[in-house]
């Protein structure tokens, strides 16, 4: 009851600002486009969209004027890899749960979402777990705290699917034989790559099935009968017609090649290789192959695979000429991604525009969706941030967010929130205190009479 409270106060009073023209002004304004990187510019949103950035923007009669002095604007951070919004990540019960979705499951009330919005994030992937060779399928969002499940989704997005690899799909926590608990295969690392290999060879043979019976159908064979639909093979079929990403957990190098040689093997190309630790080691690879790299800027050592790691990591897969976005893979970490790109600056010597791409445009382009986000330019989604400050330094807060156009986050909308929630608290505190003070007369008074009785009777 109380969090259905707080959820119901904190989602009027952190509704987005609905309005006219907005124009952001003397601002410093990292585009992440062909303007580069803008001294005393201007943004004009109308509409939902980016009408003009510049330096001679005039503001439209009417318009709400955003004063930007002394601080910065970049596009909204897009978050490659996340799990907020989701009780339950892992269907583990299976080693292929492509017939799984998060876009099924999105928790639109979830906290997280608001705090990631407060540290700038306005895009993230919502992924499966990494219990599975081949885990569900993935949903991109946008951070619009106070909409329905369905109104977050980012429209037209391009469908994914989480893969993985190593030590997660091949459960080595669980003993062999351990009793009320069957061992699920694979077991090793060998076992991974046959499971996928598998599941693409049934795949292959059901997309050969369909596309029979739809010739057949075309020639106006009858009687024909389709064949049974398989929700677990269709996914799949996706990816093998390049109409479906996929993003792999993974770490080591040797298991990078691994899948590389797999996806080859089956005429596909990986979306993105998640975490990639080791991805420095066989970043021409990577490269070569056309997949992305969506890493941590210095998180390793939580386990075996993940120790051989350098913080260097991404700076090198860059340079390699890797496309190269830094995740969160965590609420928490999730508030604060400006300085995690920023982290390559110093270990790699990425330049401002590199490091802050790793958040911005970058994700965009392995989530295929910067033809809409990524970078301020016209016509894009007004998906923006208003910084305090150089918006890669540990001093940087995001002052105000939009999405859409719409503002979904301020300091100062924070700030009367949270006013409202103490004067709702001081009240409700004061109810119940007067509530008790007037059990405590009645008691008292109850007693008063009943001595008053007993007195009497004596």
């Amino acid at each position: 009851m109380r969090k259905s409270i707080f959820i119901i106060i904190l989602a009027l009073t952190a509704l987005p600002l609905l309005g006219s023209d907005i124009v952001i002004r003397d601002a410093s304004i990292m585009t992440m486009g062909p303007q580069g990187t803008i001294e005393r510019g201007s943004v004009l949103i109308r509409d939902g969209k980016i009408a003009a950035v510049g330096t001679d923007i005039e503001v439209p009669e009417g318009a709400r004027v955003v004063d930007g002095q002394g601080k910065w604007v970049t596009p909204g951070i897009i978050d490659c890899h996340s799990h907020i919004a989701l009780d339950s990540i892992n269907e583990g019960g299976t080693s292929v749960s492509s017939m799984t979705g998060t876009e099924d499951v999105i928790d639109p009330d979830d906290f997280d979402i608001y705090r990631d919005l407060a540290g700038g994030v306005t895009t993230a992937n919502l992924l499966h777990g990494s219990a599975n060779p081949i885990g569900g399928k993935n949903q991109v969002v946008k951070m619009r705290w106070g909409k329905t499940a369905e109104e977050l989704k980012f429209e037209g997005a391009k469908p994914g699917i989480k893969f993985a690899l190593g030590e997660n799909p091949k459960r080595p926590g669980i003993p062999l034989f351990t009793r009320g608990r069957d061992r699920r295969y694979p077991s090793s690392r060998m076992g991974v790559e046959d499971v996928i290999r598998d599941a693409f060879n049934r795949a292959q043979a059901y997309q050969q099935e369909w596309e029979e019976y739809e010739s057949k159908k075309a020639q106006g064979v009858s009687p024909l009968i389709s064949p049974r639909r398989d929700l677990q093979l269709e996914p799949l079929v996706e990816i093998l017609k390049g109409e479906r990403l996929v993003h792999s957990h993974c770490y080591r190098a040797d298991e990078i090649l691994m899948l590389i040689r797999v996806a080859e093997d089956y005429g596909f190309t990986i979306g993105t290789f998640q975490h990639v630790l080791e991805g420095y080691k066989v970043a021409e690879e990577i490269a070569a192959h056309g997949a992305g790299a969506s890493t941590f800027s210095d998180w390793w050592a939580y386990k075996v695979e993940a120790y051989d790691a350098i913080p260097y990591n991404a700076a090198i897969m860059h340079n390699k000429g890797v496309l190269v976005s830094i995740n969160s893979d965590s609420a928490e970490e999730a508030r604060h991604l400006n300085q995690e790109a920023a982290k390559t600056m110093r270990y790699g010597g990425l330049s401002a525009e590199e490091a802050l791409a790793t958040v911005t445009l970058n994700p965009a382009k392995q989530l295929r969706i910067d033809d809409r986000v990524g970078s301020l330019e016209e016509g894009k989604d007004a998906d923006l941030v208003l910084w305090n400050n150089f918006p890669l330094s540990v001093y940087a807060v995001a002052e105000e967010v939009y999405i859409d156009g719409e503002q979904y986050f301020s300091r100062e909308m924070e700030a009367q929130r949270l006013a409202q929630l103490e004067e709702e608290k001081q009240r409700l505190l004061n109810q119940d205190k007067s509530k008790k003070g007037d059990k405590e007369e009645k008691v008292e008074d109850v007693d008063v009479i009943t001595a008053a009785r007993e007195g009497g009777r004596r």
